[in-house]
């Protein structure tokens, strides 16, 4: 029974993987009709593929990627990672301070359940991506939501932050680059950030699986390199960054000063202990990923397609009177805003509906990523410039003449 009731919890954390919108969208596409996604960050759905090299290096690797590795992850991934720490100036981490996972999503489960008591808080950003927050209550904690401020650029709000802290939070997450805004925090947020967890001794937990898709020569500056007194567990991934979404190919890591923690990271160890290990072929793509970055570069510079659907989307939303759009720096979302008066939304969820009920076109509604107005939509820049011009015209009828009943 207890099982089924922290399950029951999430009825409400869940949007983008079942409820009505996904309800409706699958029913139209069973009845035949050609719906655009624009709700879900998978490359390979929208043409892109991953590198040659590390599939081939895959396939070659089988033979000897049978059987369980160590639940840590193997060797040569776990040396690649603690090498990439080094670069990122993430302090204090050997090799069994990581841990492979089947993605990331994997690993902030775990980490959670590790953590987390009946009755615990965890301050989680809003916007967020909703797993984050579903972990959390599955673990039994409370989720306490601080501000992301759309007219700061989307960076979190330090002082809502700090008036959230309370004797029963346990850390804070922090994801950034962001999903779903697509924001790159600048180091002195970052440090505001940290300060607060200092001052009341809490764990940070630093979400940067998209730190290597970074926009206009912003520089991602690590969470943990900011923090070499306090304890930061990192997560990241090849998922985003190599185009290798469906692999399962995750990491965390336990940084900084971890003394504090030993009961937490006997928890972390037995929990991954449990489920054995990680994909071992995937594990075996980690280290040369981890040496070719090359192709992600290649993809946010002038000219690379994730960086030309961003100046498309960018470009085409804002000229859509009623919406606007503070520009993304990382990753592949993009965040847009509505003038809720000039078309009576009461409702996101029914914006959502309608939008794909009259254009075929399912997005994310703000309310998805736990968003407090509903005022906002997400919209994954994905697919290519014709495929998001089309898009852009036909959410520029939706809107001309849209006025929620």
């Amino acid at each position: 029974m207890k099982v089924y009731e922290k399950s029951h919890k999430l009825d409400h954390v869940c949007y983008d993987i079942r409820g009505p919108i996904m309800d409706e969208a699958n029913r139209m596409i069973r009845g035949g009709e050609d719906v655009l996604k624009l709700n879900i960050g998978n490359p390979a759905y929208f043409g892109f593929k991953t590198p040659d090299h590390l599939v081939e290096h895959m396939a070659h690797s089988l033979p000897t990627s049978e059987g369980y590795s160590d639940s840590h992850g193997i060797v040569s991934a776990r040396e690649a990672i603690v090498e990439y720490c080094q670069e990122k100036g993430i302090p204090n981490v050997d090799m069994h301070d990581v841990y492979t996972g089947n993605g990331v999503s994997e690993l902030i489960t775990l980490a959670m359940q590790g953590l987390l008591d009946d009755g615990d808080e965890m301050l989680v950003p809003t916007p967020d991506y909703p797993l984050w927050t579903a972990s959390v209550t599955l673990a039994g904690g409370k989720a306490v939501h601080y501000i992301c401020d759309d007219q700061s650029g989307w960076y979190p709000d330090l002082e809502d932050m700090r008036k959230k802290v309370t004797d029963k939070t346990k850390g804070i997450v922090v994801i950034n680059p962001n999903n779903p805004t697509g924001a790159l925090y600048p180091r002195e947020i970052l440090e505001g950030i940290v300060e607060i967890a200092r001052e009341h001794d809490l764990i940070l937990f630093a979400d940067e699986i998209y730190d290597r898709l970074v926009m206009d020569g912003g520089e991602h500056v690590a969470l943990a390199s900011l923090a070499p007194d306090l304890m930061t567990v990192s997560l990241n991934g090849l998922s985003k960054s190599h185009l290798a979404a469906g692999y399962r190919c995750g990491w965390m890591c336990l940084a900084g000063d971890k003394s504090r923690a030993k009961g937490y990271i006997e928890g972390i160890n037995l929990l991954s202990a449990m489920r054995l290990c990680s994909n071992v072929p995937a594990q075996s793509i980690i280290a040369p990923a981890l040496k070719a970055r090359e192709e992600a570069k290649k993809l946010c510079e002038p000219g690379g397609r994730v960086y030309e659907q961003r100046e498309c989307i960018y470009r085409l939303l804002n000229d859509i009177p009623g919406i606007s759009v503070v520009k993304p720096s990382a990753a592949f979302y993009i965040f847009p805003k509505m003038d809720i008066k000039r078309f009576n939304i009461k409702d996101d969820e029914i914006f959502a509906l309608d939008l794909l009920k009259q254009q075929k076109i399912l997005i994310t509604h703000g309310a998805g990523f736990h968003w407090i107005r509903p005022d906002h939509f997400r919209i994954v820049y994905l697919p290519d410039v014709d495929l998001l011009s089309r898009a852009c015209e036909r959410m520029a009828r939706f809107f001309s003449r849209y006025r929620q009943a």
